[in-house]
């Protein structure tokens, strides 16, 4: 019947339309209340279509009265009498209805029931959201919505007023904060900051309303995927360089052991219910514009850490069943981001980017903003979907522009304002960032290698002949022990401008070139050592060889490297006092597999030799967290845990607040060394809840006074002026900051021994 009257209206002009739909709702209104109240036998489901009908024909009384105003500015602060105050009187007039109905449908049910005519539920539910919303009636008295945010409000989301005050300015700067509802009101920026970029909280304007819940039908879930032609076929070569030819080669030998990693795990864990990522990953350092030339020299002893961590990381992502996109050169990186919705707008909601998670390095990220036009700024309020894939790490002083410039800090690497955990390392030197690692190449159950005989035999971990200059003593004294010394070096082909200079490299080495990884590890599987030069920093050779039965003797630094005493450490962002050539090695494995030693000492690499000889232990050993197992459930933790687009300011959730224990250090301890002196980790993601008065003075001192201040020591209490020191910038947070006057208060982690990233409860 509703049909038919409206087509029947469609005939009479606009004006009258809107009069005689207003008269055919209360006529339909009035009918509605003499079926319900003559008639006690009605379903709830006639009552929910009843209600339906009512809120049907007030659609089509809106749509009409859009078209009869719609050049009319509308709005709720566009001034009076426009279309926005008819839609106020037909919404007192559709929640009035629609609130009879539901007291005569109570008291219908009452009455058949026998119970008494009240229901306490309904008289909550109005006053509760009476206390949070505006009433149709409430709008018709001239009262606007009210987005004040409370005391705590504004505590767990920091940054909101400042985005408030910004949209004050700008909000007409760009068309696409009107297409959101943005309309120059307080409440309308409250919205759009919470709703499409979640600066603010929503309950400053839902009230207690709940989300709608999500329709879980379309949620796509991860699934373990080992499927290698699946994985090469993302992995094209971009070009005629040939960029991914290394990679495409170590997944390809390492694959059954991935898919035995990941069986293994699945025994242990359950994968199920896991949200499929779209994830980016951009290798900027393999691109034609870095001049890096990693492509070029993939197989002629040029570096492999930072391919050796790529390919594995692409391996544990397509192993764990999510969708990537791999790019390398910027031309591919641009073509992706032309694709993004709303190409030109800068109020883009993260819900509308192709990606969850984007993983470069610091050369790619700089791509992103200097080479891809309009494509980084898309990115720009949404760093917090980036992971950076950074060797040697970012400590948070170098990290804060600001900081790192008012201290001289300065570096290409270092200020990009990112949280430090969004820097992904090789090793876990620094807890401040995240130790994504990588696997270590081990055939331990192959039955191949199982009758191989050690030999007297030391292998020398120096691939370029420069490497070599100036430990000939030192080699000297091994051969002496009567170990052949062998090594794999790559001679670059002579030329004019090296042929007549003194060969570094000692002519009674036998030197085997550039090996493959199958035929290096078979080397090392007849060797007894594995000797350290002093250089490459921190590779992936020495775990390689330990985990082939080698002991690494490994060359102690006296002093320590840092940037201030050594060349390569110059302009990294990281004050590292460097002990050895390999700290993971000396500080989380050590004796009988690893002997940290001064090598210009040449009696101490005596006597260390005739040790090793003498033990003859050579078992190997690899820390769970360098197995294929162990880096799936790592990163697998990482993906499914760290949300560095969480901008409410609350106690972090992961790791488990069960796992973390808070310590007072001593003064000039950094947070790092307090917990490591009680066998517990860092964890910086829990700074933010000892971040206040309260947690120093529980913890026995007494603050004479207190302030806030930006450095990388806070929270902490400073022994010559009694004063309790809180942090002002939160990415400032760092394990790694000392000072000789402070104690420092520190949130420390347990963790399981040979996965140190993880504790008990963070894979549960």
């Amino acid at each position: 019947m509703a049909v038919t009257l409206w087509r029947m209206c469609g005939r009479i002009p606009n004006s009258r339309q809107l009069l005689l739909l207003a008269c055919l709702l209360f006529f339909f209104w009035c009918v509605t209340l003499y079926r319900m109240s003559t008639t006690s036998g009605g379903t709830e489901k006639e009552s929910e279509i009843l209600k339906n009908e009512i809120i049907q024909l007030s659609e089509n009384y809106v749509r009409a009265l859009a078209r009869e105003n719609s050049d009319i500015v509308d709005g709720p602060y566009a001034g009076r009498f426009t279309a926005y105050d008819l839609k106020k009187t037909m919404a007192v007039l559709l929640e009035s209805m629609l609130e009879r109905l539901n007291k005569l449908e109570i008291k219908i049910n009452n009455a058949i029931n026998g119970t008494n005519g009240t229901n306490s539920n309904v008289t909550n539910g109005q006053s509760m959201r009476s206390n949070y919303q505006l009433r149709a009636e409430d709008l018709i008295q001239g009262k606007v919505e009210q987005c004040d945010l409370t005391t705590q409000e504004k505590q767990l989301y920091p940054h909101c007023n400042t985005k408030i005050e910004w949209m004050k300015a700008m909000w007409k700067s760009d068309p696409c904060y009107q297409s959101y509802g943005v309309d120059g009101s307080i409440c309308s920026f409250v919205m759009y900051l919470s709703e499409i970029e979640g600066w603010c909280p929503t309950k400053a304007w839902r009230g207690n309303i709940k989300p709608p819940k999500e329709d879980m039908s379309k949620v796509k879930f991860a699934n373990v995927t080992t499927d290698l032609q699946a994985l090469m076929k993302i992995l094209v070569d971009p070009n005629e360089r040939q960029s991914y030819a290394w990679i495409r080669m170590r997944i390809r030998r390492l694959w059954d052991k991935w898919t035995g990693g990941i069986t293994r795990l699945t025994k242990k864990q359950n994968l199920e219910g896991r949200r499929r990522k779209k994830i980016l990953v951009h290798l900027g350092l393999l691109s034609k514009q870095s001049g890096w030339g990693f492509a070029e020299n993939q197989f002629k002893g040029g570096p492999l850490g930072e391919l050796v961590q790529w390919s594995d990381l692409l391996s544990t992502l397509f192993i764990l069943g999510h969708d990537l996109i791999v790019t390398s050169e910027t031309d591919q990186l641009a073509g992706i981001l032309s694709k993004l919705p709303a190409a030109n707008s800068p109020c883009q909601s993260r819900a509308d980017l192709p990606v969850h998670i984007i993983y470069t390095d610091i050369v790619g990220l700089t791509q992103f903003r200097k080479h891809v036009k309009g494509g980084y700024a898309k990115f720009r309020s949404h760093g917090c979907l980036l992971r950076i894939v950074d060797s040697f790490g970012t400590e948070p002083a170098y990290n804060h522009r600001v900081y790192a410039k008012a201290h001289k800090l300065v570096t290409f690497w270092g200020g990009q304002n990112l949280q430090p955990q969004q820097f992904f390392t090789m090793f876990p030197h620094s807890p401040d960032n995240s130790f994504m690692g990588f696997l270590v190449e081990q055939h331990l159950n192959d039955s191949r290698v199982q009758d191989i005989k050690r030999r007297d035999q030391a292998v020398v971990y120096g691939k370029r002949e420069y490497m070599w200059e100036g430990r000939q003593r030192y080699l000297e004294v091994i051969k002496n022990a009567q170990l052949d010394i062998h090594g794999t070096v790559y001679f670059d082909q002579p030329n004019n401008n090296t042929q007549g200079k003194k060969s570094k490299f000692p002519s009674y080495v036998t030197n085997h070139g550039f090996l493959n990884g199958e035929d290096l590890h078979y080397l090392l599987r007849q060797s007894k050592i594995f000797v350290g030069l002093g250089f490459p920093y921190e590779g992936p050779a020495p775990l390689e060889a330990i985990a082939n039965g080698c002991v690494f003797i490994n060359p102690r630094f006296k002093p320590p490297h840092s940037s201030k005493n050594t060349p390569f450490f110059k302009g990294k962002p990281t004050q590292r006092q460097v002990t050895s050539q390999h700290p993971y090695a000396e500080q989380f494995i050590g004796e009988p597999y690893v002997y940290t030693i001064d090598i210009n000492n040449l009696n101490e690499v005596k006597d260390t030799v005739a040790k090793i000889l003498e033990n003859k232990k050579f078992q190997p050993y690899l820390p769970y967290e360098f197995t294929e197992e162990g880096m799936l459930q790592r990163m697998n933790a990482y993906i499914e845990h760290q949300n560095f687009c969480e901008f409410q300011k609350r106690p972090a959730k992961w790791p488990p607040s069960s796992s973390i224990k808070f310590l007072l250090g001593e003064p000039d301890k950094s947070c790092q060394d307090v917990c490591w002196s009680k066998s517990l980790m860092c964890e910086p993601s829990h700074f933010r809840e000892l971040n206040s008065m309260d947690p120093l003075t529980k913890y026995g001192v007494s603050c004479k006074s207190g302030k806030s201040m930006s450095d990388i020591y806070y929270p902490a209490y400073d022994i010559n002026t009694a004063e309790c020191i809180i942090q002002k910038e939160e990415i400032l947070f760092s394990c790694v900051g000392q000072s000789a006057s402070l104690q420092r208060l520190c949130p420390c982690r347990t963790f399981i021994k040979g996965q140190s990233a993880l504790c008990e409860e963070c894979v549960r």
